[in-house]
């Protein structure tokens, strides 16, 4: 009996949990297994004696996010190219109801990036407090810090975050038509029209994955972006479908059953600043696979 209402406070939690730990870790498969590590630590513990075992596991998440964070960052110096996140994608313009805990006021693909340089204790401390409203003093001991001293890796983080992670415009059908003219300028090789809905700074990231003789260093400017585009991916424009990609308007680009690639947008004031192109078939994977 007691490992049934294990079970069933664990699945009560669960997307919460999951949601937490994917914006700590940006993959949806290591997500999964920090859920299976703190499933195996609740079903060892004496979870009766526990006041509040939302917050306790979300404590145990923390932790073990922040452990593959390390171990991560450590392999990460050979990357080559941009690393994004693994996508929580949902065709069309419909959101999928099963990743509504994920997507609810979601982490862009841009912002993952900006997360991805802080170290693991700032995104600790910045994700669990900024966005899930953790106290500090719950935080410290996590970190191994004092409440204060928690408080100030939230701070240096969320200065990070402000001065280089762009905030998106809102509006999902705004985005999508600045998205849709981006894709027709591309199917049609109007240079002049690219540049019209590209911002002056806007980037451009491929994350090919590891060792991939496709990764390049992310490419600056609206006319040097444009003609990378119009060299390289005006082939694939045609394949494109509409999708929603961490919360905002993307594009599968594919078939169904063998997608070659998951753009996103970061749309501001009507204009692309960033597109994140995912090759990685790793990360792809999960699309044919039943999604998050």
């Amino acid at each position: 009996m007691e490992h049934n209402w294990e079970l069933a406070q664990f699945e009560e939690h669960r997307p919460h949990l999951r949601a937490v730990a994917y914006r700590m870790l940006g993959s949806v498969t290591d997500a999964d297994d920090a859920l299976q590590e703190a499933w195996l630590r609740l079903s060892r513990a004496d979870a009766s004696a526990v006041e509040n075992i939302g917050g306790w596991l979300t404590t145990i998440v923390g932790r073990v996010c922040l452990d593959m964070l390390r171990t991560r960052r450590a392999r990460r110096e050979d990357y080559v190219g941009t690393w994004l996140p693994e996508p929580i994608v949902s065709e069309g313009d419909e959101g999928d109801p099963a990743n509504e805990a994920v997507l609810a006021d979601s982490v862009g693909l841009a912002l993952f990036v900006v997360l991805d340089t802080l170290t693991p204790p700032e995104r600790l401390a910045f994700v669990l407090h900024d966005m899930f409203g953790v106290s500090f003093d719950e935080i410290a001991p996590i970190v191994d810090r004092t409440p204060a001293a928690a408080r100030q890796l939230a701070s240096r983080a969320r200065r990070r975050v402000r001065g280089a992670a762009p905030v998106p415009d809102a509006d999902l059908a705004g985005q999508r038509e600045v998205v849709d003219a981006f894709l027709a300028a591309a199917r049609d090789g109007d240079f002049e029209a690219l540049l019209q809905v590209l911002d002056p700074g806007v980037v451009f990231r491929v994350d090919a994955g590891v060792d991939s003789a496709q990764a390049r260093p992310p490419i600056t400017g609206a006319a040097a972006v444009a003609r990378q585009i119009l060299a390289r991916g005006r082939p694939f424009a045609p394949l494109a479908r509409p999708a929603i990609v961490n919360g905002a308007a993307g594009a599968i680009v594919g078939s169904p059953d063998h997608p070659l690639a998951v753009v996103g947008f970061t749309v501001v004031h009507d204009k692309i600043v960033a597109v994140d192109l995912i090759t990685d078939r790793f990360k792809l994977g999960r699309l044919t696979a039943g999604g998050f």
